[in-house]
């Protein structure tokens, strides 16, 4: 157990380390307060301040609808609404869209746009592709919180006279909102990091986007264009992208841990 520990603190302390010294020396407050210009994977200066508001503008939406789907598939699973065999045959059709690689939620919205003859990207199917990629994890994270509340605990709400909708909303997702905080943080930090679904649907822009339909740049594609070219001063912006990328991870870490404290209180043990 404590070499597990040691290879994980030490694996997590490493690529940290790595992503510093390689990138430390594009660091800069340009970067952060520019967007980046014509030229910018071949050298030439600007910032990514476009690509931090694009993957923001993907991910918030994406994990907002993700979770209202989630949370309401998560409270109908529960014995109290569906029978337990089909419930565990949606549970296993939601682990198998978790174990999808994320590239064919990609393909899939690329296929349909070009269906609909539209082309180049943009961040509506951004969103729609980062959507499907979170459904499945917040939903079962949820899942999994809800089916710890105390049975005896429906159980005594019901004996009062609270119907199901009811127990539902006011009893078990309090009991279980640790756990749900913790399930949207983490479709969050999956969505907001992910490359693979958005590669093939948003396209890239030096601009930030007016609208839904425009193309936009994200941190995980920008990390992926940067590290793929030949020249090793634009290698090092991709790992400074990946910096920040880490310190939004980072802080999504911190405000789980802080939130899942404050809602704890709603526990009874």
């Amino acid at each position: 157990m404590i070499a597990s520990v040691l290879i994980v603190i030490g694996s997590l302390f490493f690529i940290v380390l790595v992503v510093v010294l390689n990138g430390a020396s594009s660091l800069s407050l340009e970067i952060f307060t520019q967007t980046s210009e014509g030229g910018f994977y071949l050298g030439k200066g600007g910032g990514f301040l476009n690509a931090i508001v694009g993957s923001l503008l993907l991910a918030f939406p994406a994990t907002g609808i993700a979770f209202l789907v989630g949370i309401v598939i998560a409270l109908y699973l529960q014995r109290d609404f569906l029978h337990p065999g089909i419930a565990q045959f949606i549970r296993l059709c939601l682990d198998i869209l978790w174990g999808i690689p994320s590239i064919v939620y990609g393909v899939f919205c690329l296929t349909i746009m070009i269906a609909i003859g539209m082309g180049g990207g943009s961040v509506f199917f951004g969103i729609v592709a980062l959507t499907l990629l979170e459904i499945p994890i917040i939903t079962r994270s949820i899942d999994e919180s809800i089916k710890m509340v105390p049975l005896g605990l429906k159980e005594s709400a019901y004996s009062l006279g609270s119907t199901k909708y009811e127990t539902s909303i006011k009893v078990v997702r309090k009991q279980a909102m640790p756990g749900i905080i913790a399930g949207i943080l983490l479709g969050f930090g999956r969505g907001i990091g992910d490359a693979a679904s958005i590669l093939l649907t948003v396209g890239d822009s030096n601009y930030f986007p007016t609208s839904l339909f425009d193309q936009t740049a994200a941190l995980p594609t920008m990390i992926l264009n940067l590290a793929s070219m030949p020249d090793h001063i634009v290698q090092r912006k991709a790992y400074a992208v990946a910096f920040v990328l880490l310190i939004i991870v980072l802080l999504i870490s911190i405000i789980t841990r802080y939130l899942t404290k404050k809602s704890s209180k709603y526990i009874i043990k």
